[in-house]
């Protein structure tokens, strides 16, 4: 239910701050005194759009905040479903609304946008005004009511899980047969590009290797040229002995001599050096044995991988991968009609299901319509609407999320005259006393926590709004109800009554919201059954309003 709500220069309201109570409560005051101001304070807290008109004249911004108390689950869900945490079944919605228009929201103290208001808004307060029930009016959502007032739920969730899938089913063969036309095409396109790749044999990490043999290649001549020198200085040649010659004759000379031992074994480690070096050397030789034609081939097989690399990613594994992927959709393409039969056959099961269940929903909703029109009658007999005749019209549509329903919300006002749609002949005050009856019904069912009539009496007698005060007072023993009224009948019915009035200080009008005690009680009655003039009769009235 909705426990606090602040505003802060909206319109003529510089500041109040409201607090509500379970139960029924009322506001009132003189006309233009700002009724309609708490409500669309509401209505913006609500998400609903505003303008940079509703901010109080030479003020920078307007802001509203509202409290709200022992939420229901539905609202939790919606919270958590929009990423916001609810803290004991509370939530705190607050909007600033500049002066050129833009909003500022917030939910629990966290960013939020004036859509994310709104969802959360639609599951913890409805807001009837005398032409605002555009839910009772459309027959797009006229079968919600007779879906919350059904005992069972588990039929409308079958038909809404069985509907699930049905779509699910068709979306996946709608897919591939609006893929059908093109699957030539790009098979033959799939064929193309697996028999490139699959014919270039590509290796992981081949074009480093490549790169690294060209560049020893390009190198060879000066390595070569180099290795063979340092080879002749080892070796010698036919006219210069080698380093390797001269230092074995040394050693052969220092033989013998004990004298020369540490001489000789340095010696003998510089040889097996020199003789290492050598082996290398001539290793290195033989592996330069390049040839034009293997400089070539290198070229050619890096330049392929660049094109390649070009259309089906830059590294031999993104081409790897490609490869892989366009293997998987060759293979789904020529599944594809081994798939697509099974998924006729799953959505002629599919299909067949939904309509049976839409079937059984349809005949449980004209049960519970049967019923749903005898209570609404029962109401509006008791609000004094006894001669008029409430029907709950069906047609078959297409299938649809909720079944294949068209409900339609038919009345007659005049006997003899034939129920015609709700939408076109109910008067303000009939409509006003037809949504009053409906939410009394509902109200158990109803997991909003809050519902605001703004001025639900509009066009209605002294006694049939005693009748709409006591209604209002049913309904709020299981949801919040507040209230905007000209009527003391329906005023004298609250748990709680605010009085609404203005002032104009300094050439500036101010409104404010104010709780009334039972005495404050008795003279607002009084006032509004006898307009200026407040006698001991009408006080006397009033007072007995209060205590019947």
């Amino acid at each position: 239910m909705l426990k606090t709500l602040d505003i802060e220069n909206i319109a003529v309201i510089e500041k109040a701050s409201v607090e509500f109570s379970e139960g029924l409560n009322v506001l009132t005051g003189e006309t233009g005194a700002g009724k309609s101001i708490v409500v669309d304070s509401i209505n913006a807290i609500l998400g609903e759009r505003t303008s940079k008109e509703l901010v109080r004249h030479n003020c920078d911004n307007a802001f509203v905040s509202a409290y709200f108390e022992d939420i229901s689950k539905k609202a939790v869900d919606k919270l958590n479903e929009l990423g916001f945490d609810s803290c004991d079944d509370t939530v705190l919605l607050s909007r600033k609304i500049t002066s050129n228009g833009k909003s500022v929201c917030k939910i629990n103290g966290k960013s939020a946008t004036v859509s994310m208001l709104k969802e959360i808004g639609s599951v913890l307060v409805n807001i009837h005004g005398q032409h605002d029930s555009q839910a009772l009016l459309n027959p797009d959502y006229q079968y919600e009511y007779i879906d919350m007032m059904m005992r069972d739920n588990s039929i409308l969730n079958d038909y809404k899980n069985a509907f699930r899938d049905f779509i699910t089913i068709r979306r996946r063969l709608k897919h591939l047969t609006s893929n059908e036309i093109d699957k030539d095409r790009e098979l033959e396109l799939l064929n193309y590009q697996i028999k490139e790749l699959e014919d270039a044999d590509i290796k992981v990490g081949e074009r480093d290797m490549l790169n690294s043999r060209k560049a020893l290649i390009s190198k060879s001549e000066s390595i070569s040229n180099l290795l063979s020198s340092s080879l002749n200085a080892l070796v010698g040649d036919d006219e210069n002995d080698g380093i390797q010659s001269v230092i074995n004759s040394s050693f052969n000379q220092m033989i013998g001599y004990d004298e020369l031992k540490d001489i000789t074994e340095v010696y003998s480690l510089i040889n097996d050096n020199l003789e290492s070096a050598k082996d290398k050397i001539n290793s290195l030789l033989l592996n330069l044995d390049f040839s034009p034609e293997e400089l070539e081939q290198i070229e050619e097989r890096l330049d392929l991988l660049y094109k390649l690399g070009n259309k089906y990613g830059s590294t031999e594994e993104e081409m790897l991968a490609f490869l892989d992927d366009a293997r998987e959709k060759r293979d789904a393409i020529k599944y594809s009609d081994e798939e697509l039969e099974k998924l006729n056959e799953q959505y002629d099961i599919a299909f067949e299901k939904a309509v049976n269940l839409a079937g059984r929903l349809s005949d449980y909703r004209k049960e519970t319509a049967r019923e749903f029109e005898q209570r609404v009658k029962a109401e509006l007999e008791y609000l004094d609407m006894p001669r008029l005749e409430f029907v709950v019209d069906f047609n078959k549509g297409n299938l649809s999320q909720n079944g294949y329903d068209k409900i339609e919300f038919l009345i007659s006002t005049n006997a003899g005259e034939p129920p015609k749609p709700l939408s076109k002949i109910a008067s303000g005050g009939e409509l006003s006393r037809i949504m009053l009856a409906i939410k009394n019904i509902l109200s158990k069912n109803d997991s909003v926590g809050t519902l605001i009539f703004d001025e639900i009496d509009t066009g209605v007698s002294g006694r049939a709004s005693q009748k709409i005060g006591l209604k209002l007072k049913s309904v709020s023993k299981n949801t919040q109800v507040i209230c905007v009224t000209h009527s003391a009948q329906i005023a004298s019915n609250a748990n709680e009554h605010f009085l609404i009035q203005k002032e104009v200080v300094n050439d500036r009008t101010y409104t404010s919201v104010a709780p009334l005690d039972f005495e404050s009680r008795k003279r607002e009655l009084a006032r509004i059954m006898g307009g200026l003039e407040i006698t001991d009769t009408l006080l006397k009235s009033a007072e007995e309003l209060l205590l019947s």
